[in-house]
């Protein structure tokens, strides 16, 4: 299928845009590359402090084995990545079947965005993307690796990950997911039950077992937020194995894609006929493929955030524009909860990324002449894998949608476009998505209620100070003033008021979680308050227009522009939980439009 005329057009604007840095990125991994496989530079007392306890150590001395690094994001607090305390051993084993040698070069923190939502720790939490992308560069910086396999799965992981293997680019990479929990609560009776606790019509206990019941194993959570979303675009970037990105935890078929993606990690090292550089397959292509597949699935408006700071890591340069500009070309073709009722794993049944990759290259909305680790194009993407014995063999998916509910035809979507609107006006620069948003909502022209944190708004609200249509504006929620934390607690909060019948919206300089939904939100506002931008001269009473079909964001009052912005005072974002340590990487934290990034 020719290549539709609004992706050839982005790509090459991405393309023009990113040349300068793109070529010299090249330029560093080709060198890179070309001195050969990493240890035979080692002096023998590197080589055996290397070495030292490994089983295999004369294999590692002696022989040109590939060896394999292991980049975990292991523990148990995130139930998404505790699957992995096992992962090492199974590596290994597959490893030394498939001629090669393994050692984990490292581990990475992972925090779990569920347990700080609302609290200090969430100040931390985007942060941890570049000190994951740090840590992970420190494991690979002993220089003993010939093929990286890197094991994250959740919100800040997959990207801080994908920061590190653009920068180690020479290196191959194979990207190992783990897999979402079996479903538990329906997502839509969570969401219920929240809403009753906000409104105190249930006590905590009810709140607590509902929780409970909603994540209940190890395994990712099962609504379509960041860490689902960022295991889609693993798959549409041709880092996954080919269907392996939702495939339930502890189970043969999971073991068993983990066993064959070790086999493809010892194939395409610099020491066989295969080599695949990371840097070759992070191409601006892959990176519109991966933005492609954000909007056909209506994933988290995190991703707008990820994907320009995972990009820069391989010299491609990524602007909102690209994301507004692939939206209104790629049609909504799936409705998982936030945006529908179901969940990953019936999104899964249903046909899952396999169907869909396929619509989508027939409709020409993807690259399929791009690297992937599975040694095809993307077009081997819409196979599926099948357990023959205790070995995996990969079938032709489904062709037809197993529920369209669920899953639909890019010629018979759920909507036209992918719901991501970039916004612009004198509020400065940012983005909705309204793909779960009723085309009612779409317009807000309403009065201002500023405030400085999320805990005020919810104080508001106990306290009954809405009772009109309103325009919450929550600023100094940016980088460089308390590090972007999501505001997700006020989720609860602003759809009690909508189903009220007010008529409400979000603007913010921070973020929402992967699992907004229905209430119009305009986030990622840039400049951020906290370096003078707009938002810090708006005052209550303002009249704010936010129009997400035209893609405008406005403040009407006419002395609007004259006036001298509040100045952000960060005495409550500065310390506890460790929000000191943080202190360097707020003073130099890009702006949102350019991923929030500290490293690159």
């Amino acid at each position: 299928m020719t290549l539709h005329a609004s992706i050839d057009r982005v790509t090459d604007r991405i393309r023009e845009r990113s040349h300068k840095a793109r070529g010299a990125y090249l330029q560093k991994i080709a060198r890179a590359a070309r001195e050969g496989p990493a240890r035979a530079h080692l002096s023998c007392g590197n080589q055996a402090h290397a070495y030292a306890a490994m089983d295999d150590k004369a294999d590692m001395a002696t022989t040109r084995k590939p060896n394999l690094g292991i980049v975990t994001a292991y523990n148990d607090m995130l139930s998404a990545h505790q699957p992995y305390e096992h992962f090492p051993d199974l590596i290994r084993a597959a490893g030394r079947a498939a001629g090669a040698t393994v050692q984990v070069a490292g581990g990475v923190p992972a925090m779990c965005d569920g347990v700080t939502q609302g609290r200090p720790g969430m100040e931390l939490s985007l942060f941890s993307r570049d000190v994951i992308a740090l840590a992970a560069g420190v494991a690979l910086s002993h220089d003993c690796f010939d093929s990286a396999l890197y094991l994250g799965v959740c919100d800040k992981i997959v990207p801080g990950l994908i920061i590190a293997a653009g920068t180690f680019g020479h290196i191959p990479a194979v990207f190992v997911p783990a897999g979402p929990m079996p479903s538990g609560l329906p997502n839509d009776e969570k969401s219920k039950v929240r809403q009753q606790f906000a409104t105190g019509e249930i006590g905590r206990d009810q709140l607590m077992a509902a929780e409970m019941a909603s994540y209940h194993s190890p395994g990712t959570c099962t609504f379509y937020g960041t860490a689902n979303t960022n295991q889609m675009l693993m798959e549409f970037m041709g880092l996954h194995l080919p269907g392996s990105s939702f495939v339930n935890p502890n189970t043969p078929l999971r073991e068993a894609l983990t066993t064959a993606a070790v086999q493809r990690a010892a194939a395409i090292t610099n020491l066989g006929n295969e080599y695949l550089p990371a840097g070759e397959v992070l191409d601006e292509r892959a990176f519109v493929n991966g933005i492609v597949g954000l909007m056909a699935t209506g994933g988290s408006t995190n991703l707008v955030l990820h994907l320009p700071a995972m990009a820069r890591a391989a010299g491609v340069l990524l602007d909102i524009e690209d994301f507004h500009d692939l939206s209104e070309n790629v049609p909504l073709m799936a409705r998982v909860y936030p945006n529908g009722l179901a969940d990953v794993n019936h999104f899964h049944a249903a046909g899952g990324l396999g169907y869909m990759i396929g619509q989508l290259l027939e409709a020409g909305l993807l690259h399929a002449d791009v690297k992937t680790i599975n040694g095809t194009g993307l077009d081997g993407y819409t196979a599926e894998p099948k357990l023959d014995g205790a070995r995996i063999r990969w079938e032709q998916g489904a062709r037809d949608t197993l529920n369209d509910k669920i899953l639909r035809p890019a010629s018979d979507p759920f909507a036209a476009t992918g719901g991501l609107r970039q916004l612009e006006g004198n509020l400065g620069r940012g983005v909705i998505k309204i793909s779960a948003v009723s085309p009612e909502r779409r317009l807000i022209e309403a009065k201002a209620r500023v405030f400085q944190d999320q805990e005020s708004v919810k104080t508001a609200f106990k306290a009954g100070e809405f009772t009109e249509d309103t325009v919450v504006v929550v600023r100094f929620q940016g980088p460089r003033a308390n590090g972007m934390p999501e505001l997700h607690s006020l989720t609860p909060t602003l759809a009690v008021l909508q189903d009220r019948g007010l008529k409400v919206a979000l603007v913010t300089d921070g973020r929402m979680s992967g699992a907004s939904g229905k209430v119009p939100a305009a986030i990622h506002i840039s400049p951020e308050a906290a370096s003078g931008g707009p938002l810090a001269r708006l005052r209550d009473g303002d009249i704010v227009r936010l129009d997400a079909e035209a893609g405008t964001l406005e403040c009407l009052a006419p002395d609007f522009d004259s006036r001298e912005p509040v100045a952000f005072d960060p005495q409550d974002s500065s310390e506890g939980l460790g929000r000191e340590l943080f202190a360097a990487f707020r003073a130099v934290a890009g702006p949102a439009t350019e991923g929030a990034g500290v490293v690159v």
